[in-house]
């Protein structure tokens, strides 16, 4: 019997086993994103006041790219603008808390779903004192920071994940060839 055949036939039948059981570990549940899109202090002024004021805006992305519904969602303040506004508007509810602090709470994320709230705001308050966090009651939300990026096509994705493929399936054989000699079959 020829080990190195079998070897070289199951290594890339078990990388694709791990690989189908890693994905569907990994993908078949929520997993929540949060982009901070744009912060901006805006100076108003007029004729009759030199000094004006400053207005403070900004905006944040709750998506969910799981596969998986998220539920109670809940994006975390320190200290809650009266002026914000959902897009698309969706049913929500504010719970106060204590110190002035409040969440919003979304019943449900469905996948692919995003939300975008826009807040505005007076000195001395910032975007850093607004949100705090984002949880839903199975995954705590990653805040990314937005860069923008050319994405890839299709032909190179798919050499892409090719590559890695056989990759996997080379680290794999030569794993299971180091185990059989360590056994003392090779």
């Amino acid at each position: 019997m020829d080990f190195d055949i079998i070897a070289k036939l199951i290594a890339p039948l078990f990388t694709a086993i791990i690989g189908f059981v890693a994905k569907q570990y990994i993908e078949f549940k929520p997993n929540l994103v949060i982009y901070l899109l744009h912060t901006s202090a805006i100076p108003l002024k007029d004729e009759k006041n030199e000094k004006g004021i400053t207005v403070n805006t900004h905006s944040v992305v709750v998506r969910n790219i799981g596969k998986k519904t998220a539920h109670n969602v809940r994006i975390g303040h320190a200290h809650l603008p009266k002026a914000y506004q959902l897009f698309p508007q969706l049913i929500h509810k504010v719970e106060q808390g204590l110190d002035d602090s409040s969440e919003i709470i979304l019943p449900t994320l469905v996948p692919g779903e995003q939300v975008t709230i826009s807040y505005l705001y007076f000195p001395p308050d910032t975007y850093n004192i607004v949100n705090s966090y984002c949880k839903s009651d199975e995954v705590s939300a990653k805040t990314l920071s937005m860069i923008p990026a050319p994405q890839l096509g299709k032909f190179q994705l798919a050499v892409f994940w090719l590559l890695i493929f056989i990759g996997a399936s080379t680290v794999v054989y030569f794993t299971v060839l180091l185990f059989l000699n360590w056994l003392g079959v090779l």
